[in-house]
């Protein structure tokens, strides 16, 4: 594993050194800090090609097979990572990124595995997150794991499954009438009175290291080659802010060469900030009003990171898309008869967003694309069961 030389303002760029104490946001700005590495050592295809050999490979697995890249510590890991690259039946240059094969059921799992993991060696107790659902479950499961206090808020609307998980594990649970920023609020409120560490998103540096392992899985499983998009839905955006900065890294290492893949951050028109923004040409996004979806994932009416998304997707020649309910559950259903996968309504919301671009001419059916199905369609039954109109009876 790499020792971390120091972190990096994503904003205003004010580097920031290494302590006893568990980083939070840059002192001077507030922005995201990215953690930055000496990765010397690891520089070349030999260094890349020994990527799985080894026995710690073989021990821990999953993600933490890019350990080179990552920070140095001991991991709580419950097997998250390494998740299937799935060929598309039907379209030939269409891969689906499977993260619904993870612990707790989505790619929530690589971004806490690694934030519990660090938080723990920093002598963290106790955490507090503000949560659309499925962070909710990958914090109480990680915590348990950790012997770390959690303290999750979510919306009383999220699935159920994102409840269970969290009794389950022995959080301590508060359901909140509103949205996930009426929960972060309440988080912010109490968090120093209560001694909790914010595990909000992009409020700590180690989120990003789990999610940036997605970014180097797809390269390597594609052969160590680019595709030409990748369609990403999002919420708070941690996952394409990852694998943007994952490419950077892969690129200064000499791990893979050519074009980036066009970055598509895919939204639901019921909650589509970044959008909103994108279509304006602004730099970052204002409060979406009434927000209303039942993809919960992407009911995030202003993410932390909106600067960093909207500045990573217009570098890479990418786009902003946006899809109603209505097309994110017709496509839902699509792939699950002629697929096989039950995607969630925020995976659905990537092949919607697929077939969109490939009727506008964005892309054409020629490009390779990955579509990340973020979690499985079997933590959302009780949503999906209204969205089809089933009911228990009768």
């Amino acid at each position: 594993m790499s020792l971390i030389s120091h972190f990096e303002c994503s904003r205003c760029q004010t580097v920031v050194p290494p302590s006893s104490e568990a980083p939070t946001v840059c002192p001077k700005c507030a922005g995201t800090l990215y953690v930055r590495y000496d990765l010397s050592a690891a520089k070349g295809i030999e260094a890349r090609d020994r990527i799985g050999t080894t026995v710690q490979d073989r021990q821990w697995s999953g993600m933490w097979r890019y350990r080179d890249v990552l920070p140095t510590v001991e991991p709580v890991t419950l097997g998250e990572g390494w998740t299937p690259m799935l060929p598309s039946r039907r379209y030939a240059n269409v891969f689906l990124k499977e993260e619904g094969a993870n612990p707790t059921g989505t790619f929530k799992a690589r971004g806490l595995a690694m934030a519990i993991s660090m938080l723990r060696s920093y002598g963290i107790k106790k955490v507090a997150v503000p949560s659309a659902g499925n962070a909710g479950g990958a914090v109480a499961a990680y915590a348990a794991a950790a012997g770390i206090e959690a303290h999750i808020f979510m919306p009383k609307d999220v699935p159920l499954a994102n409840q269970v998980e969290c009794v389950a594990y022995g959080a301590h649970m508060t359901l909140v009438d509103g949205l996930i920023s009426d929960c972060a609020r309440i988080v912010g409120e109490r968090k120093a009175s209560e001694g909790w560490f914010d595990l909000s998103t992009l409020k700590e540096p180690f989120r990003v290291e789990g999610k940036k392992t997605m970014g180097y899985e797809l390269v390597e499983q594609l052969g160590w080659e680019y595709p030409d998009a990748v369609f990403y839905p999002t919420g708070g955006g941690v996952g394409l802010i990852g694998m943007w900065k994952a490419f950077e890294e892969m690129e200064e290492l000499g791990w893979v060469t050519g074009k980036r893949p066009k970055m598509i951050a895919v939204q639901a028109a019921g909650c589509a900030p970044v959008a909103k923004a994108y279509d304006e040409g602004a730099d970052v996004s204002v409060m979406f009003q009434n927000a209303a979806t039942f993809a919960s994932g992407l009911r995030v009416p202003k993410p932390y990171g909106d600067y960093i998304i909207l500045d990573d997707v217009r570098k890479s020649g990418g786009t902003v898309v946006a899809r109603t309910d209505e097309e994110l559950l017709v496509s839902l259903r699509d792939w699950a008869e002629h697929e096989g996968i039950l995607l969630s309504p925020e995976g659905a919301a990537s092949t919607a967003a697929y077939d969109h671009l490939i009727g506008t001419g964005f892309l054409k059916p020629s490009d390779r694309v990955v579509l990340f199905n973020t979690g499985s369609g079997n933590k959302y039954t009780d949503v999906l069961a209204q969205a089809l109109g089933l009911t228990n009876g009768d």
